[in-house]
């Protein structure tokens, strides 16, 4: 659904002619169903005006956070009114009794708006925004004009959700000393420092998405996952993906596929040993389970030592809601507009991710911004976020193909550099990490990896959000996470009903992991890389600066 949204119109997202038009048509044949709705919100409406309504909005929702929604008579009714018609229009929807695919497009259509109209998103309407204005002496106002101008001056013409100004990457952002060892047109790899004097035998291979720049795994320090794991002892090797352009619309699946074996004999070389853990987050563990895969049916599966896929779906089955946005057509439509321009807009791709949680991630924004006049937060995870990649029209094609067949959850239904797949042939042991509150990635899709793998899985479930739960360090009093030793039933609910909540975060689990399958702790290397791969320049290298 992401990968063909980001190719769509403003307008084919926002308003589907289609199933609008199904959406009219059911409601015509259902008169009555209207006119009892109507009647409903009337009453609620006479209640509010009276008094006598106790509407709340409903709980997390941190727009009606200001005093004067709760003490206001006048501010108070009118966040009531507002909630009110919203639960109307949703149970209108819900008369119509459209397909999943219809209602689902209506129900996003007609929530986008009822989230823009909340009358917190416009100055007269605002308590807080009319206390700053008086505040300020309407300097406020002023200084929200100026960051609309300057946020619609650039794509994707969103609210800006953080500071550029404040970070560097390479100086504030991805620090861990280490080296570039191999640069290739695809991707730069990386070996860190050790940090220890001894380290362990079997080294680490950090795979990261391919539409998002590697250093979610490399923030600022103390909040950096490689410079956790390498502290432990580990010896951490990470891919840099290159940012495709218009020349490099032909790379598709096999060729990250082709990048990560690359990488893997590297670590293998430079680390003086046969096997390496591959670690793959979201997209780039998609790619990570597919070698995997490939190896099995190569009869070379002994280069692994283990599996870990963190935030990504292999089995699509149970898409549900996200499948049914999404028809052929549509996805047809977008792999055709991103072969032609060669690659798909990162910024595009931004604001898809940004409308599936409009109010925290738009509507927040446009008050903070604009109604209240000040900078967006500097934060170094949003930063992140902000500093996109494009994706090559190969690569996107293959996705959206992936998906849609749901061909790595089947045995044979994927072929990888000749080889069909079979998850089930990859009998290493495994480690899946999903996030409970996961907008992007539904924990119970992430689960189904569990049934498909044919060795030993070990599932953790992180209470934090998708990109959250990579960035986990210890410290966080509020961090916990689910796992049990048992074995993985085939329903997602039962194996929770099972798996006790322990405090403090995964990171400290998957390191007793790690230990246990990397072997015997040996003298740390004196030097980066090896005769064969020699040192190309400094972390965090090139590829992650081009824009």
């Amino acid at each position: 659904m992401l990968l063909t949204d980001a190719s769509a119109s403003a307008r084919e997202r926002f308003l589907p002619v289609g199933p609008t038009l199904r959406f009219a048509g059911a409601l015509a044949r259902r008169p009555g169903r209207i006119a009892r709705r109507a009647a409903e919100l009337g009453g609620s409406l006479a209640g509010i005006v009276a008094g006598s309504a106790e509407g709340e909005p409903p709980r997390g929702d941190r727009r009606f956070g200001d005093a004067a929604w709760r003490e206001s008579w006048l501010f108070r009714r009118l966040m009531q009114s507002y909630l009110a018609v919203g639960q109307a229009l949703d149970g209108v929807i819900a008369d119509a009794e459209l397909d999943l695919q219809d209602e689902r497009r209506v129900r996003f259509a007609v929530e986008n708006v009822v989230n823009a109209l909340a009358p917190t998103n416009y100055p007269w309407s605002n308590p807080e925004a009319l206390k700053r204005a008086i505040d300020t002496g309407g300097t406020s106002f002023t200084r929200g004009a100026r960051n609309v101008v300057r946020d619609l001056a650039t794509p994707p013409r969103l609210p800006a959700s953080v500071d550029m100004s404040k970070f560097r990457v390479g100086k504030d952002l991805a620090v861990t000393p280490g080296a570039v060892v191999l640069r290739t047109e695809v991707f730069e790899l990386i070996q860190y420092e050790p940090q220890t004097d001894e380290v362990r035998s079997v080294p680490l291979l950090v795979v990261p998405p391919m539409i998002n720049k590697y250093y979610i795994t490399d923030l600022a320090p103390g909040r950096s996952m490689l410079e956790y794991y390498v502290r432990q002892g580990q010896q951490v090797l990470a891919i840099s993906w290159r940012n495709p352009d218009e020349r490099h619309r032909n790379w598709d699946l096999g060729t990250y596929c082709e990048s990560i074996l690359e990488a893997l004999a590297a670590a293998h070389s430079i680390a003086g040993v046969e096997r390496a853990h591959v670690l793959g987050l979201c997209s780039g563990g998609i790619a990570a389970a597919a070698v995997a895969g490939h190896l099995a049916a190569k009869g070379e599966l002994d280069r692994l030592a283990g599996l870990t896929l963190g935030v990504c779906v292999i089995d699509n089955e149970r898409a549900g809601t996200v499948s049914a946005l999404v028809s052929r057509e549509s996805a047809a439509m977008a792999v055709a507009d991103s072969a032609r321009r060669g690659y798909l807009d990162g910024r595009a791709l931004e604001g898809v991710f940004a409308w599936l949680r409009p109010n925290d991630m738009i509507w927040s924004y446009v008050a903070n911004n604009y109604l209240l006049g000040k900078d967006p937060p500097a934060f170094d995870i949003l930063y992140w976020n902000a500093d996109v990649t494009r994706m090559a029209a190969g690569l996107h094609r293959d996705f959206i193909q992936l998906a849609l067949e749901n061909s790595l959850a089947k045995p044979g239904g994927l072929t990888v550099l000749g080889t069909p797949v079979d998850l089930g042939k990859v009998t290493v042991d495994a480690y899946v990490v999903a996030a409970i509150a996961d907008h992007i990635v539904p924990w119970e899709n992430a689960y189904l990896t569990t049934q498909l793998l044919g060795g030993n899985t070990r599932f953790v479930l992180s209470t934090s959000g998708h990109v959250a739960a990579m960035v986990n360090p210890p410290g966080n009093e509020r961090a916990s996470y689910h796992t049990r030793d048992a074995d993985n039933p085939p329903l997602p609910e039962v194996w929770l009903e099972g798996a006790p909540k322990r405090r403090g975060t995964w990171w400290t689990d998957w390191d007793a992991w790690l230990a246990e399958r990397s072997g015997r702790m040996r003298p740390a290397p004196p030097s980066l890389g090896n005769s064969h791969y020699k040192v190309a320049g400094r972390a965090p290298g090139t590829y992650v600066l081009a824009k």
